[in-house]
């Protein structure tokens, strides 16, 4: 259970421009835009901490369906 992974990406115009990934811990942007989001976002730690919560509350109860 320790290498499952939680992530969020976010689209415009089927491009990606961000993405949070559990493994990171923050939120990591691929476009200008993306960058600039990214940073705003990772400095808000009630933000971070609510996604790290979403691996266990996702993740980890729905493991045993597949």
């Amino acid at each position: 259970l320790k290498d499952i992974q939680f992530s969020r990406s976010y689209y415009y115009n089927k491009l990606e421009f961000i993405r949070f990934d559990s493994n990171v811990g923050k939120f990591v942007g691929y476009t200008e835009l993306g960058v600039k989001n990214a940073e705003t976002w990772n400095n808000n730690p009630s933000l971070i901490a609510s996604e790290m919560a979403q691996r266990e509350a996702y993740c980890l109860t729905n493991v045993g369906i597949d």
